[in-house]
């Protein structure tokens, strides 16, 4: 029965160099390479809908976020533990508009798996801290 291991700087830097990307890709408009990201079964919780599954439903979700005038997202690990293939790391996003204007933060949840000697989303969950 494997266990979960220490969170390890070389897994820290994995995970923020991926999220690096999606940064990247998120501010250029990329969708498709945002949906890249992900595994193949890859699938987004987000708050008030259904699962979002698979590449054309990853990639049809953040295009929408992209349309709706969000231009940058930032994120920032708190917690990364890894458990030989698969990774879950617990942080912190904040979703910015023109200028910077934060439009929402909050929090998130990510499994990641090692696919092909690379980390990808595999199960992406998260909801806002602010108050309505």
């Amino acid at each position: 029965m494997a266990t979960l291991t220490e969170s390890t700087p070389d897994i820290r830097t994995e995970i923020r160099k991926m999220n690096d990307r999606f940064e990247t890709l998120f501010a250029l408009g990329d969708a498709s390479g945002v949906a890249s990201l992900y595994t193949v079964h890859g699938t987004l919780l987000p708050p008030g809908s259904e699962a979002i599954r698979g590449f054309e439903g990853i990639r049809n979700f953040w295009q929408a976020v992209m349309n709706m005038g969000i231009k940058q997202v930032k994120l920032v690990s708190v917690e990364v533990e890894q458990l030989t293939d698969t990774t879950i790391e617990q942080g912190q996003y904040v979703l910015s508009g023109e200028n910077e204007q934060t439009l929402d933060q909050g929090k998130y949840m990510v499994i990641w798996k090692r696919h092909q000697d690379q980390w990808k989303l595999d199960q992406d969950m998260w909801n806002t801290s602010l108050k309505p």
